[in-house]
């Protein structure tokens, strides 16, 4: 995003609309106006969507080109992406397993959903992790558009090309045996403390026939403190998958 600086009359009133922090104000001749750091704008249209706050209509959107229309592709959630013509990441969040059947019991999901609204997240902080656990020898959701983005997704290895790009949010996944989750989490915490944003960590299993969660022990144990929540299947997927565990 952009503001004209011969539009703008300094007034700041879209300031807080920039999730980010990057709208700010620098002195031009004739006196203050608003501006947008380019490198920490994540191209999430908040303050364009939101340009009637602005009196003189000084906000707009460039063309975006490759690799920073990514930025918008992941940081806006009206803008549907390329890879899985869903809108905003682009990922289904390991949330349709009722549809997909990709989780039967003995395995489990692993998501890492970095950045958040007044943070962001950098790739070059996603191929850290990314890279951290690539050394266990586990593999990424292919279907994810983060993995789309790696040039060696057996190291977790980045395009040098988009190392440079912020997202507002994106989401690293994988899917692992439960008996591997233990050594997962214990590199998650280990790299957790390399970068420089914030992430939630989720876990997805199929319930025990008990009814017992098994991936929470597990967490607590590597010392997260886990909230349980359930998606409930009531019947309105249409599954696409055939056979398995019901």
């Amino acid at each position: 995003m952009q503001i004209d600086p011969e539009k703008c009359i300094g007034c700041d009133e879209c300031h807080p609309y920039c999730p980010v922090g990057a709208i700010r104000s620098v002195e031009r001749q004739g006196g203050p106006v608003s501006e947008i750091d380019q490198e920490r704008c994540v191209e999430c249209g908040c303050c364009f969507k939101r340009s009637r706050v602005c009196p003189v209509d000084a906000i707009y959107r460039p063309e975006l080109e490759w690799p920073r229309v990514l930025r918008e592709y992941f940081s806006n959630p009206h803008i549907k992406h390329p890879s899985t013509t869903g809108n905003g990441r682009g990922t289904e969040e390991m949330k349709t397993n009722d549809v997909t059947g990709r989780f039967t019991r003995g395995w489990a999901g692993v998501a890492l959903e970095m950045g958040r609204p007044g943070v962001g997240t950098s790739l070059r902080d996603m191929q850290t992790v990314a890279m951290a656990i690539a050394r266990l020898g586990v593999a990424f959701e292919p279907n994810n558009p983060v993995a789309e983005l790696m040039s060696d997704p057996q190291t977790g290895k980045f395009h040098e090309a988009v190392l440079n790009e912020r997202f507002l949010s994106a989401i690293i996944e994988l899917k692992i045996p439960v008996e591997r989750l233990r050594e997962v989490l214990a590199v998650v915490k280990e790299v957790s403390g390399r970068i420089d944003t914030a992430f939630s960590l989720d876990l997805i299993s199929r319930l025990d026939p008990d009814g017992g969660t098994p991936v929470l022990a597990i967490a607590r144990e590597a010392g997260f403190t886990p909230r349980p929540n359930t998606k409930t299947n009531v019947g309105l997927g249409r599954p696409l998958f055939e056979g398995g565990e019901k």
